[in-house]
């Protein structure tokens, strides 16, 4: 077991973001089963960490824990939890979300506790910390 804590998202249009989580963030596709156009499970990976994500199903969800999760725009972007993205190049990351409409909430800059990074939304609003930051070392 490469990673025992596993950060699970949801999303409204989960196909379109799981092409933009590949694409910006670098994780690939290790499992996506659909459930007609909905994503009703993803596993996405990056070095040994792992994201899994599912569609928004609503009141409609067959999975009660998915009932409790509410979207970010739909508590006016308050979050209660965030991923951690460690990357090498934080500079080359943030000129991505920039161009594939991420938004940056807080700039880029040189920690203080070491290493660079910087704080932005995905499209549909999840908070993500990236950065050069590695705390194993």
């Amino acid at each position: 077991m490469a990673s025992t804590i596993v950060p699970c998202l949801l999303y409204r249009d989960a196909p379109a973001m799981i092409d933009w989580l590949c694409t910006v963030f670098g994780f690939s596709k290790k499992a996506v089963y659909l459930d007609g156009e909905k994503v009703a499970h993803a596993e996405l990976t990056r070095g040994a960490g792992m994201l899994m994500l599912g569609s928004t199903r609503g009141t409609e969800s067959n999975q009660p824990w998915a009932t409790l999760i509410r979207q970010p725009d739909e508590i006016d972007f308050a979050e209660t939890q965030s991923p951690s993205l460690q990357v090498d190049d934080p500079d080359a990351v943030y000129q991505l979300v920039k161009k594939h409409g991420g938004t940056i909430v807080l700039d880029i800059e040189d920690k203080d506790y070491g290493g660079r990074g910087f704080s932005c939304r995905d499209p549909e609003g999840h908070l993500w910390a990236v950065g050069s930051y590695n705390p194993w070392v």
